[in-house]
């Protein structure tokens, strides 16, 4: 391992070396979500692999057993499919490779680059107290380091902890970062096996991250700190170094760390619980934090053929629920009417008692080219198609309510008996017969329409008074009517 005085420098080659595979991971922990950040993560490294044409990995880090339940795990893998980020091979599980762990643990000790360390949690505790007291940064110096292990208590527990050099300073050439450069004695002495036995996170990622032949580890740059020490583990069994690239984190839009309050939720919750297409969050996602140019949408293959690390900013980004739903109506517009019934499905359902799939999927598909173009989410769309499976008579919103006055009502009463005598009903043929009525009334064409949809709908909004009329039929949209007029 490097120690001394020399500088040691991390990741001087190029991003993608020429002639060999890139391999990236993606690596998260089971928490019952794949967070919006560690989404945004696993697209980049997913891209990077995909535009080099190398390797995207999946290792589960489920090493902490009482939260990586195989529901917690379930939601994460789906989170990622729903996304659309697939994976190379078998998703690996970070808990079935312990033994390996402690394997490469045991090597360290043989070759003399750890030690084991028999300093007890009580004097731990006294000289973190003293360090705190004294104002001074806590770096744990073992006696146990250079040691004689014979010295030691019989039977007394231990943890291995790796020497980490003592002088000089470690660099890393981040691919977004740049140079980064740590005085290593800032990098303590840290442990490699509990005292159980078991491995820490900070050996097990490394192992993990050799064994796979990850080549490129983009992660989140609250892990920056975590490569100097890791280097360590990496430099004192003589493998390969990998290239780092740490990502800034997303902040809110008042620039706080992000948290539920500004969209920090899981990806789930953007697909259930705010109708979110899939399509548009992996845009999002894409310019957050990340550009080509102006161009603001781009399709999956598109991001593919054009991203790279390089494009990667190094000031955090900040979410705005705003651009997301702007993003994401462009993409209601354009997507396929059946393909978004189908989704639709499940929102409406929860609003509207009176939706049967089985008998109104048809329906609602012939409605979506009427929805879908005022929409931001699919929840408005939902609650946009509601009134065709509402039963009757309507329960009128106070607006619908305000707008039916007597007046109202009467005149519904002659729109009645006009449209009653229309057998084409078509679009176009009840526009020309409602023209016709409003001229021969003297009224403008909104003054039918305005308590027709009221009428209709129960609301003062809605898609086309035609188009609606349509959609419900002809014996539904006069009982609708009829049921109005006083």
């Amino acid at each position: 391992m490097a120690s001394g005085t020399a500088e040691t420098t991390a990741g001087t080659g190029s991003a993608a070396p020429s002639g060999s595979t890139v391999v990236t991971r993606f690596a998260p922990s089971p928490t019952g979500f794949l967070h919006i950040g560690n989404a945004r993560t696993g697209l980049f490294s997913w891209l990077f692999a995909r535009h080099h044409g190398g390797k995207a990995l999946l290792r589960i880090e489920d090493t902490d057993r009482a939260r990586s339940t195989e529901a917690a795990i379930g939601v994460i893998l789906d989170g990622m499919k729903w996304l659309g980020l697939d994976w190379d091979g078998e998703a690996q599980y970070q808990s079935q490779a312990e033994a390996r762990h402690a394997e490469v643990a045991n090597e360290l000790l043989a070759s003399g680059a750890a030690y084991r360390c028999y300093l007890t949690p009580e004097e731990l505790a006294e000289r973190r107290a003293a360090a705190q007291a004294e104002r001074r940064p806590f770096r744990i110096v073992s006696e146990w380091r250079d040691r004689d292990p014979s010295e030691a208590p019989s039977g007394s527990p231990f943890v291995v902890r790796l020497k980490a050099p003592l002088g000089g300073e470690t660099v890393i050439e981040d691919l977004v970062q740049g140079r980064v450069a740590v005085n290593n004695a800032e990098i303590d002495d840290f442990v490699l096996l509990r005292s159980d036995g078991t491995p820490t996170y900070m050996l097990a990622v490394v192992v993990d991250d050799h064994d796979m032949g990850v080549t490129h580890i983009i992660r989140g740059d609250d892990h920056l700190n975590n490569a100097f020490r890791q280097l360590g583990i990496i430099r004192a069994m003589g493998w390969a170094e990998p290239r780092y690239a740490h990502i800034p984190l997303i902040h809110g839009a008042d620039g706080a760390k992000l948290s539920k309050r500004h969209g920090a939720l899981g990806v789930d919750a953007y697909r259930d619980e705010l109708g979110i297409l899939p399509e548009a969050l992996f845009n999002y996602l894409l310019r957050l934090g990340w550009g080509h140019g102006d161009k603001e949408t781009i399709t999956r293959e598109e991001a593919i053929a054009l991203f790279d690390i390089s494009g990667v900013g190094k000031s955090p980004s900040r979410f705005d629920m705003k651009k997301l739903l702007s993003l994401n109506a462009h993409y209601i517009r354009e997507a396929d009417p059946a393909r978004l019934a189908d989704l639709v499905q499940p929102h409406l359902a929860a609003i509207a008692p009176g939706f049967d799939p089985a008998r109104h999927g048809d329906l609602l598909a012939q409605a979506m080219p009427h929805l879908q173009p005022r929409a931001q989410d699919l929840l408005e769309i939902a609650r946009a198609a509601a009134f065709l499976f509402a039963a009757r008579p309507l329960v009128l919103d106070a607006k619908a309510e305000a707008l039916l006055t007597p007046e109202a009502r009467a005149l519904l009463g002659e729109i009645h008996a006009v449209l009653a005598g229309e057998n084409d009903w078509t679009t176009a043929t009840l526009e020309a017969t409602l023209k016709t009525m409003a001229e021969q009334r003297g009224l403008g064409l909104g003054k039918l329409a305005q308590p027709l949809r009221a009428a209709l709908t129960g609301q003062t909004v809605s898609p086309g008074i035609f188009d609606v009329l349509v959609l419900l039929g002809r014996d539904e949209a006069l009982g609708r009517i009829a049921d109005q007029v006083q």
